[in-house]
């Protein structure tokens, strides 16, 4: 069976797109979409073949495809991905964009990226201003390990430490410039939870606490005692949690407090500035 019959047969029989099993075919040859274009009538040995319906039975279980090809463009780079993180996602470059205009101005920001999971907030920070120090900290060991190989992979000199949010870092000579987080923020009962590739990602990356707000309160509350004078900290929150994500950063002394929409114009970003001395 050549190539191209392969990916025609697996598209009538399996129930995905045709680009979705094109997707998948490359993971099993190794190989590119582009390749699979011109070698579209090239033979499948039985080991390709092997892989590709395990790929394919797997995708029909409704894992996602990120998992299965190992990896998840963000910010136009590759990065790799596994179940111990979360799935980047098209609207956290709300918070890379929001976060690198707050320090467009500022030498040599310290940046702190709180809960790095794969590492796409600090990775990207540190190439996006090579002059930054980036620190990201993780309490996941495995979510550490794999925010340390995308940045490996990618370049990128960042500082990674293991621990609870604040936790992990030493406050007797930390003050950022920046602190990005995208923490869990879905309530511990919500049905999404329970459906799409939602299914299939860390649990404790995605939910914390009855309502969704335990660890963003864990985040704010200390936050403006991290900032330098001029510091900012910028948070990706659910698109109904603008408000309260608003006042709580009031309430903590946060100044110039503002929220961006996400690609679909839903608030997602709320960020503070540090009170003046």
């Amino acid at each position: 069976m050549t190539l191209d019959q392969l990916l025609r047969q697996a598209s009538m029989t399996g129930g995905l797109s045709r680009l979705e099993t094109r997707v998948l075919l490359a993971t099993a040859t190794g190989k590119s979409l582009e390749w699979l274009v011109a070698h579209g009538l090239d033979e499948a040995d039985d080991p390709c073949l092997a892989r590709f319906q395990a790929l394919i039975d797997r995708r029909v279980r409704g894992e996602p495809i990120a998992y299965l090809t190992g990896t998840r463009e963000f910010y136009g780079r590759p990065f790799k991905v596994s179940p111990a993180v979360l799935i980047p996602r098209p609207d956290t470059e709300v918070l890379v964009e929001f976060a690198l205009a707050r320090i467009a101005h500022t030498a040599s920001p310290r940046i702190l990226d709180l809960g790095t999971g794969s590492g796409i907030l600090a990775v990207t920070l540190a190439l996006e201003r090579p002059d930054a120090a980036v620190t990201a900290t993780d309490i996941s060991l495995p979510a550490l390990a794999a925010a340390k190989a995308n940045a490996a992979a990618l370049g990128a000199t960042v500082s990674f430490l293991a621990g609870d949010w604040w936790q992990a870092i030493d406050h007797a000579d930390r003050r950022f410039d920046l602190v990005v987080c995208n923490p869990p923020y879905i309530a511990a009962a919500d049905p999404h939870l329970l459906s799409g590739d939602l299914r299939f990602e860390p649990r404790s990356a995605l939910s914390a606490g009855p309502r969704g707000d335990d660890a963003i309160r864990q985040v704010l509350d200390p936050g403006p005692a991290w900032l330098s004078e001029t510091g900012w900290l910028a948070l990706e929150h659910g698109f109904e949690q603008g408000a309260f994500v608003r006042d709580l950063m009031k309430q903590r002394g946060f100044q110039q407090v503002g929220t961006e929409v996400d690609l679909e114009l839903r608030e997602r970003v709320t960020a503070g500035r540090a009170a003046p001395p």
